[in-house]
């Protein structure tokens, strides 16, 4: 028997045939397809919502929000040190080697209590430590003459002169004062306004935002050659840290570029971030050492060794696991659990808890558990985005171990921009490419003599 148009068969559970009405059938599918389209529109909202979240996560990192870390604690420590034997070690302030100038206290006529007589007993000595708000002007009675073979006009110069401009210029900024204005303005991230208040108020010393902009151009003018003596440091230098962050010149983004040492620290302001960039700093055959946040354009220098920062890598983990189902956060937990024992690794091995040997055959089993790790196929994308570049820098997570004594991190390049991400936050960066010249050679000058404990 044939069904009719408006029928349909289907198998009963009996084994015989039954017949649908069309009018189901439709209203099945129409309820298939509303229910496919809810359930396309729910999984666009959680995208949108999973979207939403990261950056919220990664906004709450970012060095501009604010400093508070959450709810304040129900039942906080009491401030202060603990009293009793856990006071630790009780300092002052040394007694001063010197005396400029003693003055002597008279004991007061009555008692300030009672209003009695006062017997004299003993003298007290208190030292006071202060600063003398004192601007020593100089006079600089400069020879004037003419080349007996040119004709050309030639004047002398002293070792403290910061200039050799006469006439409307002939006021100038001492080396001393210059110097402190350098370090205000350039290492502490100080405004050139805050700047000229400080000289101001500290020492009587009236000077000009111009003015003192145009002091600090000359200053970077004269170490220029010191400047370029550090990035040939840098480029010989056995291990280097280097990172970049946005600065702005103009208006306009551009890139800071910084590169740490043992022994100097180097600053570049370049119109870019890539590899073009990079070897600015390092040169193109730099063959030693880099230990980087992973970008890609550090990876194309080809002759150097590599040591991906595992400081990343562990708060992207931490980051993925908070906002991830219990299921598609074992991974990133797999990731940092491996992550965390190479640093535990590196360290049992430099307080002499395992041998070399050991080490080796500890970082091979490591090795080879992340391979293991790789080598899966994971359907969640936050997953996928994660195995992606492990895979790339799996060759160069656990350098240090290979050579112990190189950094897991790169901390100490973080710990070199985060001078200028203060700076930049403060006065915003530079006006002109001249200035960002300015920029870059006093701030390379003033942390490397911070960094070798010289006095700039």
């Amino acid at each position: 028997m044939r069904a009719s148009g408006n029928q349909r068969e289907r198998q009963g559970q009996s084994g015989d045939i039954e017949f649908v009405p069309k009018r189901e059938l439709d209203r099945a599918e129409q309820q298939i397809e509303r229910q496919q389209r809810e359930m396309e529109r729910l999984r666009q909202e959680n995208e949108r919502l999973r979207k939403e979240l990261e950056a919220a996560l990664r906004a709450g990192k970012r060095q501009a929000a604010p400093h508070s870390r959450g709810e304040p604690k129900a039942n906080p420590k009491r401030p202060g040190r603990h009293s009793g034997p856990d006071y630790g070690q009780r300092a002052c302030r040394p007694t001063p080697s010197r005396i400029d100038e003693q003055i002597p206290v008279s004991l007061p006529e009555q008692c300030p209590h009672c209003g009695g007589g006062v017997a004299f007993e003993r003298s007290e000595p208190q030292f006071q430590e202060d600063i003398v708000r004192r601007t020593v002007v100089r006079r600089f009675d400069i020879a004037v003459g003419c080349c007996r073979d040119c004709g050309r006009r030639v004047q002398g110069r002293h070792p403290l002169q910061t200039s050799e401009a006469v006439g409307v210029g002939a006021v100038q900024i001492g080396p001393e004062a210059l110097a402190l204005a350098a370090i205000l303005h350039k290492q502490m991230g100080l405004s050139l306004g805050h700047t000229r208040q400080a000289l101001a108020y500290g020492f009587g010393l009236p000077v000009s935002c111009g003015g003192l902009c145009r002091a600090l151009a000359r200053l970077a003018q004269r170490v220029a050659p010191t400047y370029v003596g550090l990035v040939e440091a840098a480029r010989q230098a056995l291990v280097n840290t280097p990172d970049e962050t946005g600065w702005k010149v103009g208006g306009r983004l551009q890139w800071m570029h910084v590169a740490v040492s043992a022994q100097v620290t180097v600053y570049a302001i370049l119109p870019g971030r890539g590899y073009e960039q990079s070897v600015v700093i390092l040169g193109a055959d730099y063959q030693g050492f880099l230990v980087h946040d992973g970008w890609a354009p550090y990876y194309r220098f080809a002759r150097a060794f590599h040591q991906s920062c595992l400081r990343h890598l562990l708060a992207r983990c931490q980051e993925m696991v908070q906002m991830a189902s219990p299921p598609a956060a074992a991974f990133p937990l797999a990731v940092k659990d491996v992550l965390q024992t190479s640093l535990r690794l590196r360290d049992r091995y430099q307080q002499d808890e395992i041998s070399e040997h050991g080490l080796r055959s500890a970082t091979g089993r490591l090795e080879a558990q992340l391979d293991r790790m790789l080598d899966k196929q994971y359907r969640n994308p936050a997953n996928r985005r994660l195995a992606n570049p492990l895979g790339h820098e799996q060759p160069y997570l656990f350098s240090f171990l290979h050579c112990p004594g190189l950094d897991a991190t790169n901390h100490e390049a973080e710990r070199a921009i985060r001078w200028m991400v203060l700076a930049r936050k403060v006065w915003g960066g530079n006006r002109t490419w001249a200035g960002a010249q300015t920029q870059q050679i006093l701030v390379s000058v003033l942390r490397t003599c911070w960094q070798q404990d010289k006095d700039p």
